[in-house]
């Protein structure tokens, strides 16, 4: 086949200490065909900026955009203006692709006609809790069945990690929304394919990611995560399905039991029983690691489904309500 140039694009913010290595990681894939970088960078409160246009000033394949928003999806938007080719790949400052990334999507490209692919965001964990957290991002328990966490065959897909898009879907669908500052990836999958594409799991698509180092700071991940889902939802009807409602219906039906607990002691049952469950799906998930680890477990699990269902529970009408997609559809009923 012949191999069509690629476009890298990258939002960075604060990433001095790793910026380098990740495009050097990216520049060395095993890929026939040409490639390109677009560094977007923030307002940051390191050297990110002066490591960016050293690297741009070594190398004529990398070129640096200014996102003086620091948003992620606004810095997406702008490195894809300012790509060249008619493949762009979106990658992360602290991504850690296999080789042969760019050649395996390429092809699933060419052979499926896809208009993005992806595959699954490996979360490879280091500290005893990194590794629980892990074993739980990677487990149906945790995060439901979407294969671009725990796994699968590939195939047409809601939606995937990162992506390989062709420009020309990105320019059919006005690329990304820049209200959300989080789900931009699912919100944009979502437009893709309702505008006739498809988007493609490829499991040998592999990308190992560093999960949080914290309790507090998962909590705050999924909280926004849960916040974010809800804006799709309300700007997409019929886009939630029960494993999206299974973390809010179990933090109400724990906090009523809780509760009511206390004139009527039944009630208690049901925190009772999702500790058990929590408890019973973290023995399978913690076989083979470390003590500390498997202790973890089931803290990580009920973490991810708490913060998640309330951040779903609590976001307010006001968020994202700037979105163009809101916009076009208010404007289409006045």
């Amino acid at each position: 086949m012949t191999w069509p140039a690629v476009s890298v694009v990258m939002p960075v913010l604060n990433e001095e200490r790793h910026l380098a290595s990740a495009v050097r990681h990216v520049l060395a894939q095993d890929y026939p065909g040409e490639l390109e970088v677009v560094l977007a960078v923030g307002p940051s409160a390191d050297r990110t900026r002066e490591v960016a246009r050293g690297i741009a000033a070594e190398d004529e394949r990398v070129k640096v955009v200014d996102n003086p928003t620091g948003r992620t999806p606004t810095g997406l938007n702008a490195a894809i203006k300012a790509s060249s080719h008619g493949i762009v790949a979106r990658i992360d400052g602290h991504s850690m692709m296999p080789a042969d990334y760019l050649a395996v999507a390429v092809r699933t490209i060419e052979e499926t006609g896809a208009d993005n692919v992806g595959g699954i965001m490996a979360a490879e964990g280091e500290t005893p809790w990194e590794k629980a957290v892990a074993a739980a991002m990677t487990s149906k328990v945790g995060v439901g069945n979407a294969r671009f966490h725990t796994g699968g065959e590939g195939g047409p897909a809601d939606t995937v990690y990162l992506g390989v898009f062709r420009r020309s879907a990105l320019e059919r669908v006005g690329g990304y929304d820049e209200a959300f500052l989080r789900a931009q990836d699912w919100e944009m999958n979502h437009r893709i394919r309702t505008s006739g594409g498809t988007v493609w799991f490829e499991p040998r698509m592999r990308v190992s990611y560093r999960p949080r180092p914290s309790v507090r700071a998962l909590a705050k991940q999924y909280f926004n995560y849960g916040r974010w889902r809800r804006v799709v939802a309300r700007q997409h009807k019929g886009t939630i399905n029960l494993r999206y409602l299974a973390p809010p219906v179990a933090l109400c039906g724990i906090a009523a039991g809780l509760v009511g607990g206390v004139v009527f002691w039944p009630a208690w049952l049901i925190p009772g029983a999702y500790a058990a469950a929590i408890l019973a799906a973290s023995v399978p998930l913690g076989r083979g690691l470390p003590g500390r680890s498997r202790l973890s477990i089931p803290l990580a699990l009920a973490t991810m489904h708490m913060a998640w269902g309330a951040g779903f529970i609590t976001s307010p009408p006001s968020l994202g309500a700037d979105s163009r997609v809101a916009r076009a559809g208010r404007e289409q009923h006045a």
